[in-house]
């Protein structure tokens, strides 16, 4: 490849702009009004305005992309996260135009995408799935029938949902048929898709993911697990690597089952199978994300393997250089999303001018941000403003180095996540490796917000 047009923005763009450097290869950057002044627009080769703040007119505007891709003549578009980067229609745009989509094949992100469709392959294949209905109910009468029969409680789903959004669990049979029709109805407003489907739900679990590599020649491995379930409303806080709470023969077990949920969608790049796990070590397919994941760098620090780089070679053509017997997990990492948002007045954005800006550094610590000192966070976007990764040879280290990392990070002008996160990594709960998806709930309901 020579040239690789960036189709995100943030600091997933800044760290495509940096793999391609790596390898040798040209970027473009395409940009938002509102984001003229970002770094990743100002460190690419080239940089074509693509339209408004507005997402849905600049960053989800597939047909602007592809003409910015003609025009500047590029290889490969990168999607990064969100936006663009789980949309079939536009990976099917991309292959039509002779343009390289780094990501998985439009039938893989289809199929999928549809997570009744995804849960029945790989329930076919052999992994475990949380019992539920057999793809979506189209009535009330139906679904509640379907959760009589799974047994309170249970969780409503949107088929074609993500971020937390379409989701409502209900206890009993009264608060069942409210929350199926709210399901239904944000379900329609944030996907155009109203189709719900019914899970049993799994009370306080762990939510563990686990890295796949996919080459085009056939190879699927897995690179370990991440623990997410340090979420607020299905929205990740703190990702690490590996899970304190699995056992080496659970981990294999549900790396196994992670490689042939992949080989299942005949898949291909970096994906990430996601499960739920039970206090009895019980695990359950959940889903996939058909593209990298915000948290990826915990898997580059543990592993020693750059997963950007490796979709890009992955894209080219070239066969992974690593069989799973050669995949080692050489150290614990955890990663903090510092989000522009006001922890004390229930996250309320906080978008605005950063006025100071201090990294911090030191052996141990990686800092993925595209904000500096003097940049304006537009209010048009997601909240996530950096990433902060600590590592070292055991979880103990990385705790004390996020600690000290935490301490040191200065944004000043706007309101961010770090006093919470300080908070959290003094919490006995959390520092025992304790937490449950239920965690973040717990931990404010008990903290007086004047901590943070």
């Amino acid at each position: 490849m020579q040239k690789i047009l960036i189709a995100n923005r943030g600091e997933i763009a800044l760290r495509i702009v940096r793999a391609c450097r790596e390898l040798g290869i040209k970027t473009l950057a395409v940009y938002s009004e509102a984001d003229v002044e970002s770094l990743h627009v100002q460190l690419a080769d080239e940089a074509i305005c693509i339209g408004p703040a507005a997402g849905a007119q600049s960053y989800l505007r597939a047909d602007r992309i592809i003409s910015a891709a003609e025009i500047a003549d590029v290889d490969a578009i990168h999607p990064g996260y969100g936006f663009l980067s789980e949309n079939e229609d536009f990976a099917d745009q991309c292959e039509r135009c002779n343009i390289k989509f780094i990501g998985p094949k439009s039938s893989s992100i289809r199929l999928m995408g549809d997570k009744a469709t995804a849960k029945d392959t790989v329930k076919k294949a052999g992994v475990p799935i949380v019992p539920g209905s057999d793809g979506p109910v189209e009535t009330e009468a139906e679904a509640l029938k379907t959760a009589k029969r799974i047994g309170y409680p249970v969780i409503i789903k949107a088929v074609a949902g993500g971020g937390g959004r379409g989701m409502r669990i209900a206890h009993n049979d009264v608060s069942f048929a409210k929350e199926f029709h709210v399901a239904r109805g944000e379900a329609e407003k944030a996907f155009g898709d109203g189709r719900v489907y019914i899970e049993r739900y799994i009370q306080n679990p762990r939510h563990i993911e686990f890295q796949i590599l996919a080459d085009s020649h056939g190879k699927v491995i897995h690179l370990g697990e991440r623990d997410c379930s340090v979420q607020r409303r299905h929205q990740k806080l703190i990702e690490e690597a590996p899970s304190p709470f699995l056992t080496p023969d659970l981990r294999k077990k549900m790396g196994k089952a992670a490689v042939k949920a992949a080989e299942a969608a005949h898949y291909e790049n970096a994906g990430t199978i996601e499960f739920l796990v039970d206090d009895a070590g019980n695990f359950y397919f959940i889903e996939m994300n058909t593209r990298i994941q915000v948290e990826h760098p915990v898997t580059e620090e543990v592993t020693g393997i750059d997963l950007v780089k490796q979709q890009i070679l992955i894209a080219s053509g070239e066969k992974l250089p690593w069989d799973q017997s050669d995949i080692s997990i050489r150290r614990h990492a955890i990663e903090c999303r510092i989000n522009a948002e006001d922890p004390a007045r229930n996250f309320a954005p906080s978008p605005g001018t950063i006025d100071l800006y201090y990294a911090p550094g030191g052996h141990g610590v990686r800092v993925d941000s595209h904000v500096y000192g003097g940049y304006t966070i537009p209010p048009y976007y997601d909240s996530m403003i950096a990433k902060l990764i600590t590592f070292g040879e055991t979880r103990r280290t990385a705790i004390e180095r996020m600690h000290r990392a935490l301490g040191e990070y200065i944004i000043r002008g706007i309101k961010t996540t770090i006093p919470l996160h300080r908070a959290i990594f003094t919490d006995p709960v959390f520092c025992q490796g304790k937490a449950t998806t239920g965690y973040v709930q717990e931990f404010l309901a008990r903290t007086p917000t004047d901590l943070f």
